[in-house]
């Protein structure tokens, strides 16, 4: 039998394929820095201008939320709005160009698992979602002082509420055959949920009724858990908020897995 040449020797470093997840996380990254006007540019004048209507419309130079200013304390709800969204754009735009384009099928081939899909696009989505967050905030302290009370849990919020929306992204991405139905999943679930969960108020100003039914809402303890990093006040628990946004991803991660393994609406 003739020796295989040692150059020629397949190398087999571990069970994960590096070079091919490397290659699908730099494909999603380079895909939304090649259009940063779009990617990056327009949810920061987008999320200005919200505030700038906040601001103005409801007093926000002498109203006071507790012991803070409104302005700093709608600052934070604003960046992570800003950041949840664009990570929910980024998974979900990308596999539904993919499947109209006919593309898909250059993902599908690689030797790629369905676990090493799942982190490739989900570290795309998570990485848009922070640098979005990150040049927002740097914009926003021109105009709003902008203080930090704890690190560890605007850190951890941001990546646990950027990887849920990433996950839900592709989730509702390789499930929608066009644009419409994304566009249905972020009017109807992705923006509702957004606003409703204390973004623009206290929670704990709400009448007890609405109050219970907040807490439900899984984006409001992303929402005041990452602004309980800023300003150190909290309408919520923020240790059972990491709890349920670990407990979320998890499911979101199995559903998302699930899909990708059987072929789910990305197979013919």
């Amino acid at each position: 039998m003739m020796k295989m040449p040692e150059s020629l020797t397949p190398l087999h470093i571990s069970t994960v394929n590096v070079i091919g997840l490397l290659t699908l996380i730099k494909r999603e990254v380079d895909r939304f820095m090649n259009v940063y006007m779009q990617t990056l540019v327009a949810p920061v004048i987008t999320t200005l201008l919200f505030y700038t209507i906040f601001a103005l419309a409801f007093g926000g130079t002498v109203r006071r939320v507790g012991d803070v200013p409104f302005l700093e304390f709608l600052a934070p709800g604003l960046i992570m709005m800003t950041m949840v969204q664009n990570a929910f754009a980024n998974t979900s735009s990308s596999i539904v160009i993919s499947k109209v384009q006919g593309s898909i099928v250059d993902i599908l081939l690689p030797p790629l698992s369905s676990l090493e899909m799942y982190v490739g696009f989900t570290v795309g989505a998570v990485a848009r979602g922070l640098i979005v967050g990150l040049v927002t905030g740097v914009v926003m302290s021109f105009f709003v002082p902008i203080s930090v009370s704890s690190w560890g849990l605007i850190i951890v919020y941001a990546v646990l509420g950027t990887m849920m929306l990433g996950s839900l992204g592709l989730a509702a991405g390789i499930w929608s055959e066009k644009f419409d139905h994304i566009a249905a999943v972020t009017n109807f679930i992705v923006t509702p949920l957004t606003f409703l969960s204390g973004t623009f108020y206290a929670v704990e100003a709400l009448p007890p009724i609405w109050r219970g039914v907040a807490h439900y809402n899984p984006f409001f303890y992303m929402i005041d858990g990452f602004r309980t990093g800023f300003i150190g006040q909290a309408d919520g628990n923020t240790l059972i908020g990491i709890g349920l946004l670990i407990v979320i991803n998890l499911s979101l991660a199995m559903l998302t897995l699930w899909m990708l393994r059987t072929g789910y609406k990305i197979k013919s």
